[in-house]
């Protein structure tokens, strides 16, 4: 091996180590690119050595500066304002009014409950894209009513985990904004190409709930004291939803008709949640001063996230990392196809221990430009990756999404009622990942309709 495949080697393999010291994954980023940037600098300085290693100084004033670029992008202001639209509307009162009316409907068809989570799951991931606060405020609402009904553990855990998880991809997403960034593509295209998928997705666990409580009826009992289905009920579930779909509109409409910016529509979303809280008497001082800092909080740690993983990318781009990871892969055994495909493997499998968040920001820039190289298009790598990488919420050991249901589940739920609950939603997922795979249409139709290209 070469000197810098050594070092880039080692740079690899140091980071993965400190993973599972428990240390805070901004600063082993952070303080990785302090100390190989340094050791670039002692190696050009004292050693023979080719011109791609760090170049002396100037590579910690190139550091400062793109952090610096980071922090004033302008795209990035949609993050904050996305993640205080959905802290605001979990507080609104909206989701509740949804399930209330939600269970009178569906309350005495097989496995009802389960797809009354399933459907204010969609409408929550379209509202708010915040996978914690969503499954959280699902869990709250409707494990009780769920135990309440005889329904397992299993089959009641595994659909509140696996719903609250659509918002990450279901538009407005922030890990989609991070990604357009991450790779300089437009912000719309990638709502607009994660919108099929997103409700793919949705449609599949619908799918599987109205089989599995068929098949095994005493997994989703029948509520056989719930009044029958009349129009006043129908009524009642419109007019619980309209809210949400206005929201819906106003965000995800103004960038899809071209009348905003995504950044712009962030704005519009805040301000509408707002105006939903106070519509719903909810909008009181120590409301906002809780969805401020709640927003402050989540912010902060994707931001030290961001910076850290920005120092990190510079430094294995310095030191010849990104040629490397590139040969590797087109050095595979595989045709461009198989290629994608192991890529997608390895996402998968680091969704085990990695956060999207640092798979977005290590991974996705590293093998990105190989799938370019390779043909394909990025718009539809991304959102397959997107959809991939949503099931590192659901798989153990560090699926996020678990860890928010346990914490508010009902005693005499366990871990490994929760693991058995996921597996099938994670089989889902990889289905849909196929499907998105085979027919590059479910993500490129939108987009293409939209844009006449």
């Amino acid at each position: 091996m070469e000197a810098f495949e050594i070092i880039v080697t080692g740079l690899l393999v140091l980071f993965i180590l400190l993973l599972f010291t428990g240390f805070p994954i901004a600063w082993i980023l952070g303080g990785l690119s302090v100390a190989f940037t340094g050791l670039g600098i002692l190696l050009s300085n004292h050693f023979d050595v080719d011109t791609f290693l760090l170049d002396a100084w100037s590579d910690f004033a190139i550091i400062a500066d793109r952090i610096w670029a980071q922090v004033g992008n302008w795209v990035l202001v949609a993050l904050p304002m996305f993640v205080f639209m959905g802290q605001m509307l979990d507080r609104s009162g909206v989701a509740e009014k949804m399930m209330h009316n939600f269970v009178r409907a569906f309350g005495r068809m097989r496995g009802g409950l389960a797809l009354t989570v399933v459907l204010i799951g969609v409408l929550l991931a379209a509202s708010t894209g915040i996978v914690g606060a969503s499954v959280v405020l699902l869990a709250m609402m409707s494990i009780p009513v769920m135990q309440q009904h005889r329904y397992s553990r299993e089959l009641a855990s595994g659909v509140v985990a696996a719903s609250g998880t659509l918002g990450i991809l279901i538009p407005p997403s922030i890990m989609l904004v991070l990604m357009a960034d991450q790779l300089s593509l437009p912000v719309g295209d990638l709502f607009m190409g994660a919108l099929m998928p997103g409700l793919l997705l949705g449609g599949l666990y619908m799918a599987y709930v109205i089989i599995i409580a068929n098949l095994k009826p005493d997994l989703a009992p029948i509520d056989e004291n719930q009044p029958p289905l009349d129009w006043r009920a129908v009524l009642n579930v419109v007019l619980a939803v309209l809210p949400a779909l206005a929201l819906i509109l106003a965000v995800l409409g103004t960038i899809f008709f071209g009348i905003a910016t995504p950044t712009e529509a962030s704005g519009v979303g805040a301000f509408g949640a707002t105006l939903l809280a106070a519509a719903n008497g909810r909008l009181t001082l120590t409301v906002l001063r809780e969805a401020c800092r709640a927003t402050m909080h989540t912010t902060a740690f994707i931001f030290a996230i961001f910076l850290g993983a920005t120092a990190f990318s510079l430094v294995m781009r310095s030191l010849g990392g990104d040629e490397f990871i590139a040969d590797l892969l087109k050095g595979l055994p595989f045709e461009p196809t198989g290629v994608v495909i192991f890529i997608l493997l390895i996402a998968f499998l680091l969704g085990f221990f990695l956060d999207w968040l640092e798979i977005t920001l290590i991974m996705l820039p590293l093998v990105a430009p190989v799938v370019q190289a390779l043909g394909f298009d990025m718009v539809w790598f991304v959102v397959i990756f997107a959809v991939c990488l949503q099931t590192s919420f659901l798989t153990p050991p560090v699926g996020f999404s678990l860890f928010y249901l346990k914490g508010v589940c009902p005693p005499g739920f366990t871990i490994m009622h929760i693991y058995r609950g996921v597996i099938p939603f994670v089989l889902l997922q990889a289905a849909a990942v196929t499907a998105c795979f085979y027919w590059q249409e479910l993500v490129l139709w939108l987009p293409r309709q939209v844009y006449g290209g």
